[in-house]
């Protein structure tokens, strides 16, 4: 953990977050503030916190009674329950000492032996601050790391015979209308119920589990019971509201109303591909299907607040209370593992057939968007306490989705990582396999198999070789867009374009080395020794020195 003056300051300048705090030693941190302090980065997502270093990131030092910090991991263990393990170190920046304590995340509640129990949050204006973790919250943290299933929990002051009969009909309908599993249609309204989950018996009599409330319920018991569950569906035009709907009703209702709602406002074209019209909508269908159904069924259901869908003049945005589970993240959206907050509701929508069976909804979604050319799905405006897709409605690329038509079978299953490297291709020409790594979030090994499989469907070419090996649409794919001149560009002038890159930067920089040159241009060492020879044979640069020591310039 020892690291050096430059590193410590530039953690220290990034400020406190919800992953680092700092704390003032100038008048002896109190043990209890101490411990708090470490209790509430452990509820949270662990940490470092650095004792000895002021809010606004002065180092000021520690108290002589923190000097020796071996003590501070003992110190914490002893007052915290159940104990925690935290690592210390002294560290010196500036001719001041401070300890700086890494705490890990606990996949359990952790107080001090006082009772406090306190989690990190961000204030409006962006710092972070402690606040006490109050019992309704216990459940949102443990569903969100995959410790229980609220959906799943029994309500025992509900009976099963105040449900609704009639949402066991939708249940079957949609069974049948979705492509759920056939065999449930044959069991009874009880065996239903007990196969699916909807209901448990507690002393002899049924009663529903969460599940079974939102899918079986009255708007009176959902409204009792499950006050947080709501669906908002809006439509507006600038600044006008169009559409302004608010639904409590059972789940698989509320979900045939909203789709219902939202069709009338999906406007198709048409692409004639051969001897088939391929229609063009402005929003996809199955990807709208997909991430409503998520926002519905991966909710946290303890937190205030609707599933709104929402379309105006830029797209559709849909965003639930919660948010992403743990272990999933902006960066590995479309690799993680699939994990539900409410894992029986999840398990029962795509028995139903609502939902995606392999739990990849996600990759529906993606392909949603992509196979008509628009920008991938947006998760940017997500935050710890809400999911949002944002999905444009720009003006599909059609040339693009006749490539994607035409060349399916080539591009094979699962379709969307295909799409997407095509998509950064045709927006940004050439790209290697470092810069296409991180839009499949993957590996560069991994990247680079893909790469290679598609260039053996003809759909893209590569140049060079090794770490410089670059990659663009194939000529056949630029001359079917009607761009034969851009595929000259990108692959013809290459030559040009690195000599006169090379010029321009000796003329900016007074010189250029080999390792410049690998950077610049993005090739091999071979092949920046090869263009830099080239350059000093034809007396456009001289060249000084040997090995790494070489460098080239203008001077003879």
């Amino acid at each position: 953990m020892i690291t050096n003056e430059h590193e410590l300051g530039k953690l220290i300048q990034r400020g406190e977050s919800l992953l680092l705090e700092f704390k003032s030693d100038l008048k002896c941190l109190p043990d209890r503030e101490l411990v708090a302090a470490v209790v509430s980065l452990v509820n949270t997502d662990g940490g470092e916190l650095l004792l000895g270093v002021e809010d606004d990131g002065t180092v000021t030092g520690l108290h002589a009674n923190h000097l020796n910090v071996s003590g501070i991991p003992s110190l914490i263990a002893n007052k915290t329950n159940p104990a925690i393990s935290v690592r210390a170190e002294r560290c010196e920046l500036q001719g001041k000492s401070f300890a700086r304590i890494s705490v890990p995340k606990s996949r359990q509640l952790v107080s001090t032996s006082d009772g406090l129990l306190v989690r990190r949050r961000l204030k409006l204006d962006g710092t972070p601050e402690a606040v006490p973790f109050y019992p309704h919250e216990f459940i949102q943290r443990q569903s969100s790391m995959g410790l229980v299933d609220p959906s799943a929990m029994v309500l025992e002051e509900v009976d099963a015979s105040q449900l609704d009969p009639l949402q066991r009909l939708r249940i079957r309908n949609a069974i049948k209308k979705y492509g759920g599993e056939q065999p449930l249609l044959a069991l009874s309204d009880e065996e239903l119920d007990g196969a699916l989950g909807l209901t448990k018996s507690i002393s002899g009599k049924q009663h529903p589990t969460v599940a079974g409330l939102l899918l079986l319920g009255t708007e009176d018991l959902l409204r009792t019971h499950l006050p947080a569950y709501e669906v908002a569906f809006q439509v507006l035009s600038g600044t006008d509201v169009k559409v302004n709907e608010f639904y409590r009703k059972p789940l698989i209702e509320t979900f045939e109303e909203v789709e219902l709602q939202f069709k009338p406002w999906v406007v198709e074209d048409e692409l004639e591909v051969g001897l088939f019209r391929v229609p063009i909508p402005n929003y996809d269908r199955r990807a709208f299907r997909e991430g409503f159904v998520n926002a519905l069924v991966h909710r946290d259901f303890s937190r205030l607040g609707a599933v709104h869908v929402k379309i105006d003049n830029s797209g559709l945005n849909i965003s639930s209370p919660g948010g992403f589970v743990e272990g999933v993240s902006l960066s590995n959206l479309l690799v993680a593992a699939p994990h539900s907050r409410n894992p029986l509701l999840a398990d029962i929508i795509k028995r139903i057939g609502l939902a995606e069976r392999t739990g990849r909804g996600i990759d529906r979604i993606y392909e949603g968007m992509l196979r008509y050319g628009r920008p991938e799905p947006d998760y940017a405006l997500s935050s710890p306490y809400l999911v949002n897709l944002f999905m444009t409605n720009v003006a599909a690329d059609r040339e693009f989705l006749r490539m994607v038509v035409e060349q399916h079978d080539k591009l094979g299953e699962p379709l969307v990582e295909p799409l997407i490297v095509l998509m950064r291709l045709r927006d940004e020409r050439r790209l290697t396999t470092i810069d296409i790594a991180p839009s499949l979030q993957k590996s560069e090994l991994q990247a680079r198999f893909l790469l290679e499989n598609l260039l053996e469907t003809g759909l893209i070419e590569a140049h060079g070789t090794g770490r410089g090996r670059s990659y663009t649409l194939s000529a056949s794919v630029y001359r079917r867009s009607g761009q034969k001149s851009a595929y000259v560009r990108q692959v013809g002038f290459d030559g040009i374009q690195q000599e006169q890159m090379v010029l321009k930067f000796i003329q900016a920089h007074g010189q250029i080395k080999r390792a410049d040159v690998m950077d610049l241009c993005r090739l091999t060492k071979d092949q920046a020794a090869k263009l830099l020879t080239r350059l000093a044979n034809e007396n456009k640069i001289f060249k000084h020195g040997e090995r790494r020591g070489a460098h080239y310039d203008f001077n003879p």
